[in-house]
């Protein structure tokens, strides 16, 4: 336990502490676009990143990894907002908390094991390209300082290293530049442009709504696409910090802690957030590995808005635009693009796929969901392909053995039936499936209509074979051995 906790805690404390410096000041820009996005006042996405990132540096599961306020949890909120107002908002959040806590308990996180790699790969490289086009407006109809500033924080985050890695490249950036405008008093868009910031402490409270069924009615499936989204976000981001940091993470704790941090960030007034995979990136990269980059992102957030908060408002947003076009580079999987012509097509197709839908809807489950749907549908296809049927006259031609090797279920199940020749003149039928497997009702219906068929023409079955599973799936569901067999097939 103690070697544990040593572990996630303070085995890298120095590049924890830096790591979780540098996420911190790139927090603060984005929690406050999220809350104008949300249509929230700042300090609702402020508190909340706060909030979220200490507590899930607890009770998380995935160290290491970056959760706050996000865009994608904002989006969902625009509409709860606008028709029924913060306080609302404040109690979906609560109730997505309870959703995540009791998705954790069912273990909704071992659902990850369905998600494909080349889903996770089209959901990373959809986010790269959402990042980089989220820096645009920074970009568009700007003054020539901002693209130099831009230029020369990209120049010092990719050429410091090689003077030392002590200090993350992208904390120099930030620190460089913002001394830089301040002393050539450049007139170009800061942090502190995009709206107040918080100058006291979040208080404790609970949201100001009725308990009564008509709030439940209203909040719930707000707080049930939250649930999904947030899980989605957070899961797909620890499997990628995973491969990034060559460690492994628990799933459904991971589902608890976020709905716990949720719970806190609703009860300080505080939005909905999940993990993020920009953040997330930035922390790996500069550095950060422990729980306790996590805890500093959150609590020097805070710090930096209540001691300095002067200060970061004087923050350059190019500053913070070179340093987000990074984690976009970093970010997309550039190997997935030189494997488009050497891996299956079908998996490129599931990668383009999530990549597309997710641009085009800024929808993440909407990205994903597609490429599960695409990774089920051309998996069952490729099962179905390995289907084989062998067959051979016996008894001097008065019967005949129908061989089956591979799975028998809903894509393979028509080809199952036509295998067999109803109109050859014999007296018995062997199906051997002992190198078959039914695996649903709709192979079971087709069993039961090849047999039903043959005894139409006088010709009796015998099927051998059955595995333990095949057989206990047939005593259930098979009607062909039943009385009104005939008539309960012909009613189908």
């Amino acid at each position: 336990m103690l070697s544990s906790v040593k572990q996630d805690w303070f085995a890298n404390v120095r590049n924890d502490l830096l790591a979780g410096l540098v996420v911190a000041l790139a927090l603060i820009p984005e929690a406050i676009a999220f809350s104008i996005i949300a249509g929230v006042d700042p300090k609702v996405g402020l508190y909340a990143s706060f909030c979220i990132a200490v507590v899930i540096s607890f009770v998380g599961g995935r160290p290491g990894m970056i959760s706050a306020a996000t865009g994608a949890m904002a989006l969902v909120m625009v509409t709860l907002v606008k028709q029924h107002g913060l306080e609302y908002l404040l109690a979906a959040t609560l109730l997505t908390g309870v959703l995540q806590i009791i998705a954790g308990w069912i273990n909704l996180g071992a659902l990850m094991r369905f998600v494909s790699r080349s889903v996770v790969t089209g959901f990373v490289n959809a986010l790269a390209i959402l990042i980089f086009m989220a820096q645009l407006p920074e970009l568009t109809d700007v003054t020539w300082h901002v693209y130099a500033m831009t230029a020369a924080g990209l120049g010092i985050i990719y050429l410091f290293p090689y003077l030392t890695k002590a200090i993350p490249s992208p904390l120099v950036t930030i620190v460089v530049l913002t001394a830089v405008a301040i002393a050539l008093d450049l007139d170009i868009r800061t942090v502190g442009d995009m709206g107040a910031l918080p100058d006291s402490l979040p208080v404790f409270l609970l949201p100001d709504v009725p308990l009564n069924l008509d709030t439940l009615t209203i909040i719930f499936p707000y707080s049930l696409t939250l649930m999904v989204v947030g899980l989605l976000e957070s899961l797909m981001t620890a499997t990628i910090v995973d491969d990034l940091t060559d460690t492994t993470s628990n799933k459904n704790r991971e589902c608890v802690g976020q709905g716990v941090a949720n719970i806190a960030a609703g009860c300080i007034g505080g939005m909905a957030g999940c993990a993020m995979i920009g953040q997330s990136v930035i922390n790996v990269k500069s550095g950060g590995r422990g729980r306790l980059s996590t805890f500093s992102a959150g609590v020097f957030l805070l710090t930096l808005l209540m001691l300095v908060g002067d200060w970061v408002a004087k923050i350059p947003m190019a500053a913070l635009v070179a340093v987000m076009i990074m984690v976009s580079i970093g970010t997309f999987n550039w190997g997935s693009l030189r494997n488009l012509k050497d891996h299956p097509a079908s998996s490129s197709v599931v990668m383009l796929a999530t990549v597309i839908v997710t641009v085009f809807t800024h929808d993440l489950a909407k990205g994903v969901g597609v490429g599960v749907l695409l990774s089920g549908f051309f998996f069952a296809h490729k099962v179905a392909l390995l289907f084989r049927v062998r067959s051979n006259s016996e008894d001097e031609g008065r019967a005949r053995v129908y061989r089956f090797s591979g799975q028998i279920f809903f894509a393979s199940a028509d080809r199952f039936v036509a295998s067999f020749d109803f109109k050859e003149v014999i007296e018995k039928v062997v199906i051997d499936v002992s190198k078959a497997h039914f695996w649903d009702i709709t192979a079971v219906s087709a069993l039961d209509k090849v047999v039903l068929k043959f005894r139409r023409e006088g010709v009796e079955v015998d099927i051998v074979g059955l595995n333990e599973a095949s057989a206990t799936l047939l005593d259930r569901f098979a009607i062909h051995d039943k009385d009104g067999a005939e008539d309960l097939l012909a009613g189908h």
